[in-house]
């Protein structure tokens, strides 16, 4: 029979500035011929518990599932540096690195997609990339208002994500219309876990940035999905995404917010198998 303790790994990576990155390796569950290396990484104010559907069906659909907190969130440190999109970028490299990942497809949403095209733009040629899953992000046009930034770093914004209806209800318009109570509780649990501080830092760390003309030469196939109801990021930036990345596909998804891995997990899964199945 096979067991938890068979089939995960809990690494700690650390990195160049110190950050010591909580990484959990899962390997596939009854496959002859393994599919792959997927590697997730999730957005900001959440951690590596938002992707359990996701990771459950791609042990069992034979991949090996590489998924990590990113520095700050969950039990990872936030090292020396200050936080930019291009510190995140390094981060995946050396989780990709230290969990002997090989051409593996990455899957990010929201601030984990901004990573995953940070890696890619410094690397486009990445040998260790066989694809790209790309979730309610963007590559330009995060510039997060003042206010904003400051509610996420609100001693106040954090007394109330702590209480469940409300904490719910402030983050209703971070969800799709026909999001369940389940996938609004998660996310108000991550969201409630996240440290403050950390909160505002990396909701900051994305204005002026832009990445759109390093990914005009990234090749790496990828797949953009992206909530027709996401009032986080905006879909036309994720179309203008889809268009700057020369093989991408864009797909929209109907009746979704901003949260696809809680909201729509299988779609992540479909979309690895279809990055997965193409010839290296």
């Amino acid at each position: 029979m096979t067991t938890a303790a068979d089939v995960t790994r809990e690494l700690t990576v650390r990195t160049d500035d110190g950050a010591e990155l909580a990484v959990t390796v899962l390997a596939p569950i009854g496959a002859a011929v393994p599919a792959g290396d997927v590697v997730l990484v999730h957005g900001w104010a959440h951690a590596r518990r938002a992707w359990g559907t996701v990771a459950d069906r791609l042990i069992r659909a034979g991949h090996r599932v590489v998924l990590y907190d990113q520095r700050g969130h969950g039990a990872s440190t936030l090292g020396r540096t200050p936080v930019s999109v291009e510190r995140l970028g390094a981060d995946l490299a050396a989780v990709l690195g230290e969990s002997a990942a090989r051409e593996a497809v990455v899957v990010g949403h929201s601030g984990g997609g901004f990573a995953a095209l940070a890696y890619a733009a410094a690397h486009p040629e990445a040998a260790r990339l066989r694809g790209l899953v790309l979730l309610g992000t963007a590559a330009h046009g995060q510039d997060t208002p003042d206010s904003e930034v400051k509610m996420m770093g609100s001693g106040l914004f954090s007394r109330a994500l702590a209480r469940p209806g409300l904490g719910r209800k402030l983050l209703s318009s971070t969800m799709g219309k026909s999001a369940d109570k389940w996938s609004r509780e998660i996310n108000r649990q991550l969201f409630s876990a996240t440290v403050p501080r950390v909160r505002a830092d990396f909701f900051r760390c994305t204005r002026g940035w832009d990445v759109r003309q390093a990914l005009a030469s990234v090749r790496i196939p990828a797949v953009v999905l992206h909530g027709e109801g996401d009032k986080v990021i905006d879909i036309e930036l994720a179309k203008i995404l889809a268009d700057v990345l020369p093989a991408a596909r864009f797909e929209a998804v109907p009746d979704a917010g901003h949260m696809l891995p809680l909201e729509r997990p299988l779609l992540a899964v479909s979309a690895v198998a279809e990055l997965a199945a193409r010839r290296p």
